[in-house]
């Protein structure tokens, strides 16, 4: 599956020139990122013809879905053998939202299998840059882990266990681990964990790579793709 996460020039770049100049000639497929649980056929949005959605499956042949993204996490999926593409743009409302476990059941109803999926989350904010106060922090364990940690795996349980998030006694703030919470909501829904792969490059770190909405406060973003 030809991929991509792109550092910050990429968003100087038009996404025609830009898809042309890595010879992946087909069509565009752009959203309208608005932090919802909202996923959306990919032929029902092109370059020109944004929607309000967070997420976009393949439904044709030769689709380029493109995610942009400053701090949350760009997630890329991909269905070995139905051969089906998916591309989401994931921060801590995203995962509130559920955004993943809506994105895995249209999935399955397509025809997926647990073991054909493979995941990709990419360069994102690291635990340690992302910071929040204890009431965001209670509402986000109550609407992201709470209702699942019923049923979870004992893999599931001992992540939930561990610091996925610090408490700074200096400060009123806590550091919050969105991509390990994508980790374990993903093997939340069966996902094997040896198809999920995790990017440990920080956005807010990186100056020179990434853009980032916590460090600058820019409206600018980077691109990342998958093709169909």
């Amino acid at each position: 599956f030809k991929h991509g996460f792109f550092t910050k020039t990429s968003s100087e770049i038009n996404l025609s020139l830009l898809s042309n100049h890595i010879n992946i000639n087909k069509s565009n497929c752009v959203l309208n990122q608005i932090h919802s649980n909202q996923i959306v056929s990919a032929s029902k949005t092109q370059e020109n013809e944004k929607i309000d959605a967070d997420g976009m499956i393949s439904d044709k042949h030769n689709q380029n879905l493109w995610i942009y993204t400053a701090d949350c996490m760009p997630i890329l999926f991909a269905d070995k053998r139905k051969r089906y593409v998916a591309a989401l743009h994931c921060g801590r409302k995203g995962l509130e939202k559920k955004i993943l476990k809506n994105l895995i059941k249209i999935f399955y109803n397509k025809g997926s299998l647990k073991e054909d999926l493979l995941i990709a989350i990419g360069p994102s904010i690291s635990k340690k840059n992302y910071l929040i106060d204890n009431k965001t922090l209670q509402d986000f364990y109550k609407q992201a882990t709470h209702k699942e940690a019923i049923n979870c795996s004992k893999e599931t349980r001992i992540l939930l266990n561990m610091k996925t998030f610090s408490k700074l006694p200096e400060k009123d703030s806590i550091q919050l681990n969105l991509k390990k919470y994508a980790y374990i909501q993903l093997l939340n829904e069966n996902i094997p964990n040896t198809n999920i792969n995790i990017s440990n490059l920080c956005t807010f770190e990186s100056n020179h790579q990434f853009h980032s909405w916590r460090r600058s406060k820019t409206s600018s973003r980077q691109w990342s793709f998958i093709s169909s």
